[in-house]
């Protein structure tokens, strides 16, 4: 993993038409030709009417086989509604969580469609984590405003069928899953109700889908069969010959893309039966879709189309794909004449893309430098490319984008490319690249939208889109290219990312938090990035009442572009314990203008994303006891529990599998295990033995939550532990002392039940359930209605030392700047040793 300073959030685009029925906003490859084979697997498509959608609660709970199948074997248009981006989870790749793992997330489950051939839509409702029911969850998120957002898709989708992931009585767990159902159950009556319209379906006419259904047979059911009332199966296992893959492979290596969450998976082949649950509408009785018109008869006058295609597939030669152009081209005039504007709309950029692949037309557009501001001048090249067909005319090109952009027409000849100059100045009326759910503060529970229209896309559109005018044998056809960055790695070789539009100066804080644990003066910094030349730049930080900041203005003679400085102040407060903010404001001569930050996340898997915020620090003024010292962290799965106890003043080492066994562990105070260490390392056996050593010989182990599957080391704890999936998801459940003296509650630090307030998202999660009597367990809490929860921090003494085992949430809690949480892990950290 490579982390980049930059700015901007969108994924690489799909080369908008070149991959069939996928909305331009959808991620998938960079311009690429489809196979002969390929060609006719979509050829034969183009006769196959019909959606089905597919919806749940989060990414990663989609079937990809079942998406696999509908999309590959059916032809069927299949989309994956999840009402989440997967904000609210963990994340087994890298540091990131809430805001920034939703966008990973987000462009892991686009990059699964581009895979298994679904589309993607999401609503603006937050993955808040955990919750133990539909009730709590429908609250949260704001039960008609999510429903208003699921009905808005299935207008605008307009699917045959809707099949739900999870049932509507609960056996799915998660309140998020159970919720799900309850919203696509109400939401497949609301959608087809004209009556329901309120401000923001407007535009979107009621649909009718025919039935909705339960993916059913998993946990809550595993013996369903056939046979059970109401129930239909589907094998959708099938081979696809022309892409000679079945659709079970095509889902591996769709549900792979699901990194952030330890999702690879093995392909299988053969039979897959997938069980389905009636749930309304007409119930099917030996298909998922019976009655479901799957041909072109659903649409007047269409038989003689439904004819050109099946002689078209007749016909196509698969060594010369261009001769299927003329046919192509009268199967576009048949759909302008339809009277289903609908299904005509669809096909027909689905024939397009097919014109455009049997010419063998390659085209993009390409820039060296992937930031620009706006009024920046912008020198972008467009290639293209017609390798299977003469005399392709060019008609135009064009961006609103780009002032002066207009380029005239020319003759494409057969497999000789053409560069373009297609250089200009960016408007000022862009606006800048950020994920559009991210712009504005949201709640706990939903995002803040400004255009509700931007519900039914996934991700933002481009940065810049070139517009393309095209005629190939006399058939209109139009093209949006996105502007990427395009160069050549040593190792890599050709490489892309997206282009951004950002600000002409970034300035981003270099601490997340600043804590203050006395009144002497804190350093904070930050890092200045110029995105240009520019000359008398004055930087102004603005403090709240009763901190103060020194300095508070910076003037800077000259910048050079691309060039970073760092600049550092201090700050004091007279506060006992208090939270404030640092903002900025820039000024390169055009007035004062508010500053902002920039966030890359940066994965192999996924193209590059950006975030673009006001850029702010935030100040916390606590009170934590604290000897100091040094301390040994083994990374986990990823998180900022060693940065927090940076900030402390502690001294942090990152420990790995050679160091630990190199001995010298004495010198640390505590050695604290990451998350889910004993989930991700496969070392775990080799290594983790000198760990309970060390605690032996007098040292503080400190063992952070796991899951209790694919558990890596036999014995990872002194004494018998046995993990759980018991969790409280209330972050303000009340809080129990079950061992008051205890020196986790009173050394260095007294610990009341103030320190138990101002928690983010929950408490803790896969708390054990059982434990040996050497533990001393030392608080209880719960969610409400259920049983105490005693598991969440355990203490054992173990030898000269100490052995801890919390499931609670300091990954959340810490980086959140919660002072209780800070002062009870610094308990952990001054346990003192035993005679």
């Amino acid at each position: 993993m490579k982390k980049i300073a930059c700015l901007s959030f969108l994924s690489f685009t799909v080369f908008l038409i070149f991959l069939i029925g996928i909305p331009r906003t959808s991620q998938a490859q960079l311009p690429q030709q489809w196979s002969s084979a390929e060609i006719l697997h979509h050829i034969e498509g183009l006769n196959t009417l019909g959606s089905v959608l597919y919806l749940a609660a989060h990414p990663d709970d989609e079937n990809t086989r079942f998406i696999s199948y509908c999309a590959n074997e059916l032809h069927m248009r299949t989309a994956y509604l999840s009402i989440t981006r997967g904000d609210g989870g963990q994340n087994l790749i890298g540091k990131e969580i809430g805001p920034e793992l939703g966008l990973i997330r987000t462009n892991e489950l686009l990059m699964a469609r581009s895979v298994d051939g679904g589309l993607q839509y999401f609503t603006p409702s937050k993955d808040f984590g955990y919750s133990k029911s539909p009730e709590e969850t429908l609250e949260v998120w704001g039960r008609d405003m999510v429903l208003e957002d699921v009905v808005r898709v299935i207008r605008h989708f307009r699917p045959d069928v809707i099949v739900c992931r999870f049932p509507t009585d609960g056996g799915g767990g998660h309140g998020h899953h159970t919720a799900s159902a309850l919203l696509a159950d109400e939401a497949f009556y609301l959608a087809a109700d004209g009556s329901y319209n309120p401000k923001g379906l407007q535009g979107y006419p009621a649909w009718q889908t025919k039935r909705i259904v339960v993916n059913t047979g998993r946990w809550w059911k595993d013996d369903i069969s056939v046979d059970d009332p109401g129930v239909v199966s589907e094998d959708v296992g099938a081979y696809v010959e022309l892409l000679g893959t079945s659709c079970t492979e095509l889902a591996a290596r769709s549900r792979s893309k699901h990194k952030s969450q330890g999702f690879g998976s093995t392909g299988t082949r053969g039979e897959q039966v997938e069980y389905f649950e009636h749930l309304g509408g007409t119930m099917a009785k030996q298909s998922l879709f019976d009655e479901v018109n799957r041909g072109w008869s659903r649409v007047d006058g269409s038989k003689a189309l439904e004819k050109s295609i099946s002689d078209l597939v007749r016909s196509f030669d698969p060594k010369d794909p261009s001769r299927s152009i003329p046919a192509l081209v009268g199967i576009k005039k048949s759909l302008a004449k339809l009277p289903d504007t609908h299904w005509a709309q669809l096909k027909v950029k689905d024939v397009d893309a097919l014109i455009v692949q049997c010419a063998g037309l390659y085209a993009e557009a390409r820039t060296k430098d992937f930031y620009a501001f706006k009024g920046d001048s912008l020198h972008i090249e467009v290639e293209f490319t017609s390798r299977n067909r003469d005399k392709v005319l060019l008609k135009a090109l064009s961006s609103d984008m780009i002032q002066g952009s207009e380029k005239q027409s020319m003759l494409l000849e057969k497999n000789k490319s053409v560069i373009i100059d297609f250089s200009g100045v960016i408007s000022r009326t862009n606006e800048f690249t950020t994920p559009y759910w991210l712009k504005k503060e949201g709640t706990m529970g939903r995002f803040n939208i400004d255009h509700m229209e931007d519900a039914v896309k996934p991700v933002s559109e481009p940065s810049i889109l070139v517009h393309v005018d095209l005629e190939i044998d006399g058939a209109d056809i139009d093209m949006d290219l996105p502007v990427n960055m395009k160069w050549n790695d040593p190792v890599k070789g050709e490489s892309w990312r997206p282009f951004v539009i950002g600000p002409e100066l970034t300035l981003n804080f270099n601490e997340e938090n600043l804590f203050l644990l006395s009144d002497a003066p804190v350093m904070g910094s930050f890092t200045l990035t110029s995105h240009g030349g520019f000359d008398d730049v004055s930087i102004e930080l603005k403090a709240p009442e009763g901190w103060q900041v020194e300095p508070l203005t910076y003037q800077i003679d000259s910048l050079k572009k691309d060039e970073e400085r760092i600049f550092t102040f201090s700050v004091i407060s007279s506060f006992a314990e208090a939270e404030g903010d640092i903002t900025a404001i820039v000024n390169i001569g055009k007035g004062e203008q508010e500053a902002f930050s920039q966030t890359t996340i940066d994965y192999e898997h996924i193209p590059t994303q950006f975030i673009l915020r006001p850029s702010a620090l935030r100040l916390v003024k606590m009170n934590v006891l604290r000897s100091g010292g040094r301390i040994g962290y083994v990374p986990g799965a990823g998180d900022k529990v060693a940065e927090a106890m940076l900030s402390l003043g502690y001294e942090v080492h990152i420990l790995n599998e050679d160091l630990i066994k190199a001995g010298g562990l004495e010198q640390y105070k505590a050695i604290i295990t990451g998350i889910r260490l004993l989930n991700v390392d496969e070392r775990l056996d080799a290594y983790f033995p000198e760990l309970l050593d060390y605690a032996k010989n007098g040292g503080n182990l400190i063992v952070q939550y796991n899951t209790r599957h694919g558990l890596k080391a036999e014995k990872f704890s002194p004494y018998p532990i046995t993990l759980s999936r018991d969790r409280v998801t209330e972050e303000d459940s009340e809080v129990h002392f079950l061992a008051a003296e205890h020196h986790l509650m009173t050394s260095p630090n007294t610990i009341t039940q103030e320190d138990f307030k101002g928690w983010v998202q929950e408490r803790g999660l896969y708390f054990p359930s059982e434990w040996d009597e050497a533990y001393t367990p030392i608080l209880s809490w719960h969610d409400e209605g259920e049983d105490a929860k005693e598991g969440a921090l355990l203490i054992a003494p173990y030898g000269k030392g100490n052995y801890v085992y919390t499931g609670i949430s300091f990954f959340r809690e810490l980086p959140a700047g919660v002072p209780g949480a800070f002062r009870l892990f610094v308990n952990l950290i001054e346990s003192p040793k035993h005679d």
